[in-house]
């Protein structure tokens, strides 16, 4: 079993920052990749940014220049450093993570979901 839990979310003003953590734990061999995604009500869920193991990033353009994911692979962990917050930023944030992970005595690949944690911007 893995699980994955999200911090860091909460009530923020326009123009504010906030910082989210993930940290994956379980039956875990490697994570390749981990990420953020979001989801505003009524809408569909949408990456906001990712990062290999080897640090390569990827960022929606709604993300860039604002926002900042980092990892640190010795604690399975990844965060999101969120500044110039907008009301639009506004969804449920959640963790993913990709990589090998144990089934019994066996590896297999697998993605996981943290249970997300709500980021709030108002105007």
């Amino acid at each position: 079993q893995v699980q994955l839990v999200e911090s860091g979310g909460g009530l923020v003003q326009a123009g504010g920052c906030l910082r989210l953590s993930c940290v994956a734990s379980g039956r875990i061999f490697s994570i390749t990749g981990m990420g953020w995604y979001r989801q505003a009500p009524g809408k569909e869920r949408e990456l906001v940014a990712d990062i290999t193991s080897g640090s390569t990033t990827n960022y929606a353009d709604s993300a860039k220049g604002r926002f900042t994911i980092s990892r640190d692979n010795a604690k399975n962990t990844v965060y999101l450093q969120m500044n110039s917050l907008k009301p639009e930023d506004t969804a449920v944030y959640y963790c993913n993570a990709d990589g090998l992970f144990y089934s019994g005595s066996s590896l297999r690949t697998g993605s996981y979901w943290g249970q997300g944690t709500q980021v709030t911007v108002s105007s």
